[in-house]
């Protein structure tokens, strides 16, 4: 087995990670395969610490490259080349070939030149690692000595030729992963600087900037939230700094992971983008959840400690199996959740490297002020929400107590604002709500009595009290749901009065185009009728509905409202619906979310709250 070297760590001393590489291969390229054989890589490797199947790597295969790109992906993910070092060689060297680039890019003849004037004159040790590096030791994973060596003057020369990188933890892992499979130093150099000058479209190799390190974080405790949330629950409830451990999770696999475990994901990773490492990031939290058999006082070290002796647990395969039942978003779904969470880190001013506090902790228990929830439900509350909001504190923007009992005050006070956190208190004692992703200005893209269903995956529906709990998205806990043909049948919902059941309308059959409104008004202004899916033009960028072919409307009814009430949830039901003088309301199970009543059924109202997120 291979040694690892430490993680990098910043100046404090916490573990660092980053945003992985992204690229995206049209099935349909071909691959412009030589006959290089690549047979003197190895000379920068300890084969005394490489795996056990070390022997068969160091025999040439006949085996050649397949010229479509499917073959090829089948082979990375199937292992086909773990054992044959010069086709894996040979692969990396074309992969990265056909990358776009900008123009100017270094090559192996920048690198003789640059390397000869470094380290002409003065040798290595008197030059100091590039400042990306935050001081810390590359990892090594199975190079020699002198492979140790050539992967500080390749980040050295690197950072000569990109003093605008400021930040970028698994550069040096990236960097040490090519040199196994390079013949010399330059050639090495090269790959990684097309790897970081990449100019494709939602494609960036290497992250730059913390900034863009953090966001890679974010996006990562978003996905663990949705994919695996035994595991995010466990993280959440017992770490001070949840952050922190998400933040690792890049260096779960260029760090912590064997090294007979890193180059299998590497070889997917340069194929596929950077949805493998999302991917195996989950398998591994989820393994070790359901593993996880007595309670732990370090979370974070024991992550760690579990990821290390992997080989325990799972095959690499087995590993990779499930990582790829973990059905994703596409890349550029993705890039969307991390522009988003980069904008929200900037607007926060999180540009440099500085510790950020648990997002739920921007509730401040002294200054928050509710009639309906304590500081400390809030918190709770605030922790459900996405962390690009909810780094920002709640601020009030409609109640009751202030604004009166009307629905038309409510939507002034709102619109404008998005997302919104809605808050309602029962004269029961009884307190439910619900996360709002879209602003209730969507509603005027259609008139009269007649609304249409907006918002994205992200609501969700909850109970504070008597018992505290969240309903997502029905797709997030059956991702089953989501077909591969898109929808035909859409569904026509029903009008009720409040306080009344109604039976569901009949399905009637998609058109083309979608009306907002139908052909016949409303016969009463005390009902409140709601057609099915409208597209939005103004959508967050993550889990909206048009990223997904559902198939029926049900599954994807979010927010509606009109001058009769508004309603959130649907199909067979309405997990919260409330009328137009804000009195009374009702609550039922609901298809969107999947909910239970989230209080008694048929309620009065005794104040009600919409929160946004302040500078949102």
């Amino acid at each position: 087995m291979c040694v690892i070297a430490p993680h990098m760590r910043n100046k404090t001393g916490s573990e660092m990670s980053c945003e992985p590489p992204i690229l995206i291969i049209s099935e349909d390229d071909a691959w412009d395969i030589d006959s290089t054989t690549y047979a003197d890589c190895g000379h920068f490797v300890d084969w005394d610490r490489f795996p056990s199947f070390t022997e068969e790597w160091r025999s040439p295969s006949p085996q050649e490259l397949p010229h479509s790109h499917k073959e090829l992906k089948r082979m990375a993910r199937e292992g086909n080349w773990s054992n044959r070092r010069n086709l894996r060689a040979e692969a990396y060297n074309h992969i990265i070939k056909n990358i776009r680039c900008r123009s100017g890019t270094p090559d192996a003849s920048v690198y003789h030149d640059v390397s000869e004037r470094l380290f002409g004159r003065r040798g290595i040790q008197d030059h100091l690692l590039p400042d990306f590096l935050d001081g810390c030791l590359p990892t090594v994973y199975c190079l020699n000595a002198r492979g140790e060596t050539a992967v500080k003057k390749v980040l050295i020369c690197i950072g000569n030729q990109y003093p605008d990188i400021t930040y970028s933890p698994s550069l040096p892992s990236v960097v040490a992963l090519l040199l196994h499979f390079s013949e010399d130093e330059a050639e090495c150099f090269e790959r990684a600087c097309r790897l970081i000058s990449c100019t494709e479209n939602h494609k960036c190799y290497v992250d730059q900037s913390f900034l863009a390190y953090e966001a890679s974080c974010m996006t990562f405790g978003d996905l663990a939230k949705k994919y695996c949330p035994a595991g995010h629950k466990l993280i959440t409830t017992s770490c001070e700094n949840s952050a922190e451990v998400f933040s690792d999770w890049i260096m779960w696999i260029f760090g912590d992971l064997p090294f007979e475990y890193t180059i299998r994901v590497f070889d997917i990773f340069l194929i596929e983008g950077n949805k493998v490492l999302y991917r195996v990031a989950l398998a591994l939290l989820k393994h070790y959840r359901s593993h996880l058999e007595h309670e732990v006082t370090d979370v974070r070290s024991d992550i760690q400690d579990f990821v290390k002796n992997i080989s325990h647990h799972l095959s690499v395969q087995k590993l990779l199996e499930k990582a790829f039942s973990i059905r994703l978003f596409s890349h550029k779904e993705l890039w969307l959740l991390q522009l988003a969470n980069r904008k929200a880190l900037s607007q926060r001013g999180i540009t440099v490297m500085q510790p950020r506090q648990p997002a739920h902790m921007s509730v401040d228990l002294l200054e928050f002020s509710s009639v309906i929830v304590t500081a400390q439900e809030m918190r709770v509350i605030w922790s459900w929400i996405p962390e690009r909001f909810s780094l920002y504190p709640p601020v009030l923007l409609f109640s009751t107590m202030e604004h009166g009992y009307s629905l038309q005050r409510f939507y002034s006070h709102c619109e404008g604002f998005e997302p919104t956190v809605l808050l309602i208190k029962t004269t029961g004692e009884e307190v439910c709500g619900s996360f709002l992703s879209s602003d209730w200005n969507e509603r005027r893209k259609c008139s009269g009595q007649v609304a249409t269903y907006f918002g994205t995956g992200e609501c969700f529906v909850f109970s504070v009290r008597p018992e505290m709990e969240r309903y997502e998205w029905v797709v997030v806990k059956k991702p089953e749901l989501v077909k591969s043909a898109p929808p035909s049948p859409c569904s026509r919902p029903r009008s009720y009065s409040h306080g009344s059941r109604a039976s569901t309308s009949p399905l009637r059959p998609s058109s083309p185009t979608l009306s907002s409104a139908p052909s016949s008004p409303s016969p009463s202004p005390n009902f409140l009728t709601v057609p099915g899916d409208v597209s939005s033009g103004r959508l967050s960028p993550f889990l909206s509905v048009r990223h997904f072919q559902l198939p029926t409307k049900t599954a994807s009814m979010f927010m509606s409202g009109n001058s009769s009430g508004i309603i959130i949830g649907g199909g067979g039901g309405q997990a919260l619906n409330i009328d137009a003088d804000l009195n009374t309301g009702r609550t039922e199970p609901c298809e969107t979310f999947d909910n239970p009543p989230l209080c008694q059924e048929n309620f009065h109202i005794q104040h009600i709250e919409v929160w946004g997120c302040q500078n949102s």
